[in-house]
């Protein structure tokens, strides 16, 4: 297990290594320059020839390249072409809100998907079962921008319960400490500043969780209909064991696996892929910091923050992986 651990942690240094060159490239594929995008239409162009230099642009793009990769290899993601700081420092608030919006928003999908989908296998071709998976049907189809705007008119506008954009009380802020508020306002002991925090999770987490809860409901449904067919599920009903027990002791236990793949896959998704959520209700999260950076060809950003969803994604996808063994003793990584 260990060795199986260490292997794919090593293999994980060509896969973003690769990762860099292909975003290295396509990026400065883009047409314009960022000094003339930080210095305006009306820049002279020794002022423009000036910057560039300035920002090391004028270097051909394979020095530019291992620069990038000398600095990360020393944990310096570089500063921004925008705003002169470090991204380091500048690109942790923007993480954890988009960490905090995917982990409840997840969180929201896991809870109902999987119940959802055990509900409708143990009562199957009932019409608990057909609603649900008509919804499901509708939740993947469902644009998340169109979900949102409806979120935020019925439950902002004409009901006034919840903030419309935003992630805090922009009057009485939230005072950082790990800068995921959730755990913040608890470690401060603030309940107010808490309510408010949940108050604006609300909407954007619920919109973000539509899609993944669908799917997750569609494939606990589909292999929990198989493993309850099998001859010792049969055998525990048989027995008399309750049918609860049945379902989530034994048949659950055993068509976990090709859930537990899905959820990893969607979590991953979910971080990299919250901008039109982010962007509807004003989330100050990775996506909105991208979308900014590439509007403003602000390149070591792009980079760094694509680089770290990258790494996320895949790690993400080594926790699955071990998941299996404490799920399934019969998987084992010997090798």
């Amino acid at each position: 297990m260990l060795t199986y651990t260490a292997r794919r942690i090593f293999s994980l240094i060509p896969v973003l290594l690769g990762m860099t060159l292909i975003v290295f490239a396509i990026i400065h594929a883009i047409p314009g320059n960022p000094a003339q995008v930080i210095l305006g239409q009306r820049a002279t162009e020794q002022a423009i020839a000036e910057v560039t230099k300035q920002l090391g642009l004028d270097k051909p793009w394979y020095i530019q390249y291992f620069d990038y990769l000398n600095n990360l290899i020393h944990g310096d993601l570089g500063n921004s072409l925008r705003t002169r700081g470090p991204i380091n420092e500048e690109i942790w608030p923007y993480l954890t809100a988009t960490a905090e919006l995917t982990i409840v928003a997840m969180f929201i999908a896991i809870v109902i998907g999987v119940n959802a989908g055990i509900i409708s296998a143990w009562f199957s071709k009932s019409w608990f079962d057909y609603v649900a998976m008509v919804l499901a049907l509708i939740g993947v189809s469902m644009p998340i921008f169109w979900l949102g705007l409806m979120e935020q008119w019925v439950f902002s506008i004409e009901l006034n319960w919840l903030p419309t954009t935003g992630r805090e009380n922009v009057r009485d802020p939230i005072t950082a400490i790990t800068n995921f508020y959730l755990i913040d306002t608890l470690l401060q002991g603030r309940m107010d500043h808490f309510i408010t925090a949940v108050k604006h999770l609300v909407m954007p987490s619920a919109a973000l969780a539509t899609i993944p809860m669908a799917i997750i409901a569609r494939m606990t449904r589909a292999t929990m209909l198989e493993v309850m067919k099998s001859d010792y599920i049969r055998t525990a009903r048989a027995k008399g064991l309750r049918m609860f027990w049945v379902v989530y002791k034994h048949s659950l236990k055993n068509a976990i696996i090709p859930v537990l793949t899905v959820i990893g896959l969607q979590t991953g998704l979910l971080l990299g892929g919250a901008i039109l959520t982010e962007t509807i209700f004003s989330w100050p999260g990775i996506g909105r910091y991208l979308y900014d950076a590439i509007t403003f060809r602000d390149y070591p950003v792009i980079q760094s923050g694509i680089l770290i969803i990258a790494a996320i994604f895949v790690l993400i996808n080594l926790i699955v992986d071990l998941l299996y063994v404490l799920v399934d003793p019969r998987i084992k990584y010997s090798k």
